[in-house]
């Protein structure tokens, strides 16, 4: 099973046990036990029938706007949940002391694959060396830090620092000013918006394989609007799977400042930039290395639903939860 990207516009549809996606240019058919979410940055209709056939299937549905920002998920009614560890998530949400912990190991897992990105182009003669000292600093205070926003203000110090040194990093007269979000103003931003979307939707779908409730996060306020966990899960990955993949895409002139269109809205990809793309990013996730505990080949889409697992067992008081780390 793999997830499918529907870029073009049409239909969405169902035929016995496959799903159709109907355009201009004929008609596409997807066996529906080789799909495991589908990414809808196109316009399209569908039908309750054709979401019942998605919720009895478990098929996940990540729909994007015209810009390529996220809009929301299509989330089926979830067939792991275990009543038993949602209430361990709610008892560790509560605690103070046992959700600081768990936010701690975010934000430390995150600010140590940033610390290994800064050293590996500092082996490579680039001038990070500001950005490694804050880094370190926010490493070293956050033991001190007594509370999700507290550790969150860290990491966006240490981020701002980081995102400081890019374009010594980047290869190519691609301009990144402040990061800006919504609307992101220069190609740079429009690429990190991109992908963190990528990411968020990747780890969600992943949850969606577990017994953990996604509406419950410790780092990311869990509120009436949103999930959260995934957001708490994606700032381990986001400087090994998302960083890693602009620097690469630009410096390898793979991505040009041809690929995105600047409007009243901001700056965007255009059609050709998101396929170029996602077309990386399910190589990036597809992409093996040795575990160095499982000792076995695993792809970065395994490792995410490893990292699940960790914390499950956090939860569950069989393991304290340690990030992933990406070795240098």
């Amino acid at each position: 099973m793999k997830p499918v990207y529907v870029f073009s516009s049409g239909r969405l549809a169902r035929h016995q046990n496959t799903i159709v996606l109907e355009t201009d240019e004929g008609k596409r058919f997807l066996p529906v036990e080789q799909v495991s979410e589908l990414y809808i940055f196109g316009e399209v209709d569908l039908n309750k029938r054709f979401l019942e056939f998605m919720a009895r299937e478990g098929i996940l549905l990540h729909f994007f706007n015209r810009y390529g920002y996220y809009s929301g998920t299509f989330y089926p009614r979830e067939y792991l949940a275990s009543g038993a560890l949602i209430l361990r998530q709610v008892e560790h949400y509560l605690d103070q002391s046992r959700r600081l912990l768990l936010a701690r190991a975010f934000v430390r897992g995150s600010l140590r694959n940033i610390r290994t990105v800064l050293l590996y182009y500092r082996r490579r003669q680039v001038d990070v060396q500001e950005a490694l000292e804050v880094v370190d600093q926010a490493l070293a205070g956050l033991d001190a830090a007594d509370s999700p926003t507290a550790l969150m203000a860290l990491e966006g110090h240490a981020r701002e620092a980081y995102y400081a040194v890019w374009p010594r990093i980047i290869d190519a007269e691609f301009p990144f000013g402040p990061r800006t979000r919504r609307p992101p103003r220069d190609e740079t931003n429009a690429l990190i918006s991109f992908g963190n979307s990528l990411l968020y939707t990747a780890v969600l779908a992943q949850i969606y394989q577990t017994h953990l409730d996604p509406r419950i996060g410790y780092l990311h306020e869990t509120n009436f609007r949103r999930h959260t966990l995934n957001l708490d899960v994606a700032e381990i990955f986001k400087p090994v799977l998302v960083d890693r993949l602009i620097f690469r895409l630009v410096n390898r002139g793979q991505l040009q400042r041809r690929h995105f269109v600047t409007g009243a809205e901001g700056v965007f990809l255009d059609d050709d930039g998101r396929k170029l793309v996602v077309e990386a990013w399910e190589q990036t996730l597809q992409e093996t290395y040795r575990h160095p505990t499982l000792n076995r080949s695993v792809s970065y889409r395994t490792t995410l639903r490893l990292e699940l697992y960790k914390i499950e067992k956090h939860l569950l008081g069989e393991q304290e939860f340690l990030p992933f780390a990406l070795r240098g």
